[in-house]
């Protein structure tokens, strides 16, 4: 395992510093917290400057569009998004290509994928819940139906329902198999119906009543989603480990100017043990996800199979991004429960993470059935 990056990888997170550096992390306020009302879309603005940069087709081929870059890249510039809160669906929209582009026909690769890393077709995908692979778990069913497929269920917390063009919906089917459907949110038999997530954006319950899908717009290639939802996870965990690390800087910048006694309080013992056990927190979630994007971006064979290091990033990404919030808060004293304040943006985020397609206690127990099915030694 080399850790090492790549100038292209390295390129790709500088150029999203470039674009992110005058995004305002406060853009949006949680409307748990102010009026009650829905936040809006995603950022269309930065969306533009992203797919003018070329970010959002990193993940893609050169006959797309592309760069051709890997998971580690991907996990790169989403680092570097969760550090402003950037309220675009760059995580769904990037992994949802690369899903498409490894799994799914060249017909819907040349329909679909270079529109979407222009930005010009955005894509999301209806994933939540737990952590399990079994196709039994999806809430959605899937029946094929002549050249079209019909599909049945509800999906919660469909982040970005209400601004993507489509949605890639995993279902399963009568032969215990999974497959991914690309529904159109106001296509015939889809309904949405509007709620809010822990960090006030604004989500869909996906509802599906015999809603049919042309054959073509299904993937049905084995292990599509597995794989999507293990690299959804690792780009969550990055998300987590760049929200942190601005938490971290800006519990440093207060605690250096906060006096009490007549000292900063960042000279203080208790302050700067519970600091550097948080600096702790964020390398373990920094190690731990680039084992994981490593696993996806090279397909090496491990110890365990990838949902073992995929669980093991999220169980030290939910844990530790919890703690760090909850220490920045305690250290920022009044300010850290001031809604006028950035730092409950950060913490409400934070909590949307920790928990986004499983929190420790789910993984962990994935991660017990993994190695119970695969000892180690």
């Amino acid at each position: 395992m080399d850790f090492t990056f790549t100038e292209e990888q390295l390129a790709a997170a500088e150029a999203a510093r470039g674009v992110l550096a005058a995004v305002a992390p406060d853009g949006v306020p949680s409307p748990a917290l102010t009026t009650g009302a829905i936040a809006e879309g995603f950022d269309r603005e930065l969306w533009d400057r992203l797919a003018g940069a070329d970010l959002l087709s990193l993940p893609l081929d050169e006959e797309y569009g592309g760069a051709g870059l890997d998971a580690i890249a991907l996990c790169l510039v989403l680092r570097e998004s969760a550090k402003v809160l950037a309220r675009v669906p760059l995580l769904e929209n990037s992994a949802a290509v690369a899903a498409l582009q490894t799994y799914g026909d060249k017909e819907l690769g040349t329909r679909l994928l270079a529109p979407a890393g222009r930005g010009e077709l955005v894509l999301t995908v209806a994933a939540s819940g737990r952590t399990g692979h079994d196709p039994a778990e999806l809430a959605v069913t899937a029946r094929p139906d002549g050249e079209t497929w019909v599909l049945d269920g509800v999906q919660t917390a469909v982040p970005w329902a209400y601004d993507a063009d489509l949605v890639v919906v995993p279902a399963h089917t009568d032969g215990d198999r999974s497959v991914l459907a690309l529904v159109a949110p106001t296509g015939a038999g889809v309904a949405l119906a509007e709620q809010v997530s822990t960090s006030g954006e604004r989500l869909g319950e996906l509802r599906l009543e015999s809603a049919r899908v042309a054959g073509r717009d299904v993937v049905t290639a084995a292990g599509a989603w597995e794989w999507l939802r293990e690299l959804l996870a690792t780009g969550t965990c990055a998300l987590a480990l760049g929200l942190g690390e601005r938490v971290l800087r800006m519990t440093s910048e207060y605690t250096g100017k906060r006096e009490q006694f007549g000292h900063p309080i960042a000279t203080f013992q208790a302050v700067a043990v519970q600091a550097a056990d948080r600096y702790i927190d964020l390398r373990a979630m920094e190690a731990t996800l680039w084992q994981a994007a490593w696993r996806i971006a090279s397909g090496a064979p491990g110890a365990l199979p990838l949902a073992g290091d995929v669980a093991v990033a999220k169980i030290w990404a939910a844990e530790g991004v919890r703690r760090v919030v909850q220490t920045a808060q305690h250290l920022h004293g009044g300010f850290g429960a001031d809604t006028d304040y950035v730092l409950h943006r950060y913490h409400a985020w934070a909590k949307q993470l920790e928990l986004a397609l499983g929190g420790a206690g789910a993984h962990e127990e994935a991660l017990g059935d993994l190695l119970a099915a695969h000892p180690l030694g």
